[in-house]
């Protein structure tokens, strides 16, 4: 690919975010770069001083139709597309009096901010670009001969290679190009997703994601696999939103298992209570309510403190000294929490490699939203699992019924399973998880995995026996068979919940029966691949 440098004599301007406007405009004239412009932005250059042309004096017809028609007009697109070594191409535009335009610069309509900030359905539609869209399409597609800017970000790109040597070239005017093309194809995702919600469409004939990067990643899961990092125009509190104070560069894995601990954190009412979540691999290795913070996060740490070390750490309330100091104690990746005290940030601030995020607020459970998945050649969509205890009806289906604080426990051990992957056990005691069970082929092994690990952690701990000893116990599904559940009878529990639905309830619940052990379906699974 040679350089095939293009001068730039004409640019058209024409932009919503006017961050860096003036100075890349004054920049432009400096360089003898006739600036055409429209409505907003044509003022805003020829009050800074500058001459502009507005594009109603290049196309002979006036804005229209509230700004709806201004650049839909043969002698802008005429000049974004005719191709300049083409000598039929030059005569038509002599014809017809068609200027080239070899710069456009072009940011769209704020729609996703729009839909942001709540406004309503026509407010919305008016904020749906359609001259943008065109115009960037257009000058992307003649790459060979215009550049197009959709960003402020570009601008010093820009201008070094005009200042360089008075013209752009071929390098850079394709990735610009490359850019242009997934801005409009993220900005129209957010318009046909958002009409979608509105309609209540759950299976659109077309399905469209869009995103802007955050950053590059060093590696993805491992060292051998490329990543990145991007924002989508769904503003949920986490991850994707926090601002990091500290410490080096997150990695993929470490996004993964921050967003795990904070969707999981979020089920936890700051109102109600304080909670701790501590999460390794993309699965919780304890999670536990607390009177405060530092009491949740030393009963979750108590339930698997070996698989912690090098943990991710999710808070619901802001962190505070005595908390930040305890958590020190070990070594952690992450803690993200909707804020922190000064002291706290301090304290962490003591350990450099670190990572203290603070995201503001935490995630709503209930808030309706998409998740997606690859498969080979295709994508899985389905809704977010915004199903919550707090909403369920636990049915009592054996002779005895859970005793109150029984029933307690069974509604926060379901409330982790949900963030567990399947196939999922959780015992838990005193609002605090005492053994996890996780992505195990059988049920049955989960629970003996988690009784397992709450054993080490007994012995650990120099406890007389495990913590599984008068807890109670949550399944993600339904027990298929009798067994899974004598399992965790057997590990010492006294309690179940579980959705229930099974071809075998009714054997299930005789067990359960014969063994005095209370249960309870919710109705609802939390499957988690």
């Amino acid at each position: 690919m040679t350089d095939h440098p293009r001068r730039v004599t004409r640019a058209l301007l024409s932009v919503s975010d006017k961050s860096g406007l003036i100075e890349f405009a004054k920049a432009l004239a400096a360089h003898d770069v006739e600036l055409v412009s429209t409505g907003g932005t044509a003022k805003a250059v020829a009050a800074a001083g500058l001459k502009v042309k507005d594009v109603s004096d290049l196309t002979g017809f006036p804005e229209m139709m509230d700004g709806r028609v201004k650049t839909l007009h043969p002698k802008v697109h005429g000049g974004l597309l005719a191709i300049r070594d083409n000598k039929e191409h030059a005569e038509a535009m002599k014809a017809h009096g068609i200027a080239p335009i070899d710069l456009l610069v072009v940011n769209l309509y704020p729609f996703e901010a729009t839909v942001e900030k709540g406004a309503g359905f026509e407010d919305c539609i008016e904020n749906i670009d359609i001259g943008g869209p065109a115009m960037i399409r257009a000058a992307a597609k003649n790459h060979d001969d215009v550049a197009v800017v959709v960003e402020a970000d570009d601008y010093k790109a820009v201008l070094e290679e005009i200042a360089n040597n008075g013209a752009t070239t071929l390098k850079l005017r394709r990735r610009l190009a490359a850019k242009a093309y997934a801005r409009t194809a993220a900005y129209d995702a957010a318009i046909s997703n958002w009409f979608n919600r509105q309609l209540e469409i759950d299976a659109p004939d077309f399905r469209a994601f869009g995103g802007r990067l955050i950053q590059s990643l060093r590696y993805g899961e491992n060292p051998h696999q490329t990543a990145a990092f991007y924002a989508t125009p769904d503003k949920r509190p986490g991850v994707s939103t926090a601002r990091q104070l500290q410490g080096k560069e997150l990695s993929y894995n470490n996004i993964n298992d921050t967003d795990a601990a904070y969707e999981c954190i979020g089920e936890f009412d700051t109102k109600r209570t304080a909670a701790c979540v501590i999460v390794k691999h993309a699965n919780p290795c304890g999670v536990a309510e607390g009177a405060n913070l530092v009491e949740a996060y030393r009963k979750a740490l108590a339930c698997d403190s070996t698989s912690a070390f090098g943990g991710i750490i999710a808070m619901n309330r802001p962190l505070d000294a005595d908390t930040a100091r305890e958590i020190t104690k070990i070594f952690t990746e992450v803690i993200i929490a909707p804020d922190a005290s000064e002291e706290a940030i301090a304290i962490i601030g003591a350990r450099k490699n670190l990572r203290l995020l603070l995201a503001g607020s935490l995630p709503d459970p209930r808030a309706p939203g998409l998740t997606a998945k690859t498969v080979a050649g295709g994508l899985l969509v389905q809704s977010r699992d915004n199903a919550v205890v707090d909403d369920m009806t636990f049915k009592v289906v054996t002779k005895r019924a859970p005793t109150d604080a029984e029933m307690r426990d069974l509604k926060f051990a379901f409330r982790v399973a949900k963030h567990v992957k399947s196939n999922t056990i959780i015992y838990a005691k005193d609002l605090a998880t005492v053994g996890i069970g996780a992505g195990q082929m059988s049920r049955v092994d989960s629970a003996r995995i988690a009784a397992r690990k709450a054993q080490d952690a007994a012995n650990e701990l120099k406890l007389a026996e495990p913590l599984t000893k008068g807890s109670v116990v949550a399944s993600d599904a339904f027990f298929p068979f009798a067994d899974g559940m004598l399992a965790c009878i057997e590990a010492g529990a006294t309690a179940v919940v579980q959705p229930g639905g099974s071809m075998r309830d009714d054997e299930v619940i005789k067990a359960a029966d014969e063994h005095g052990i209370a249960m309870v379906f919710t109705g609802t699974r939390h499957f988690r691949h």
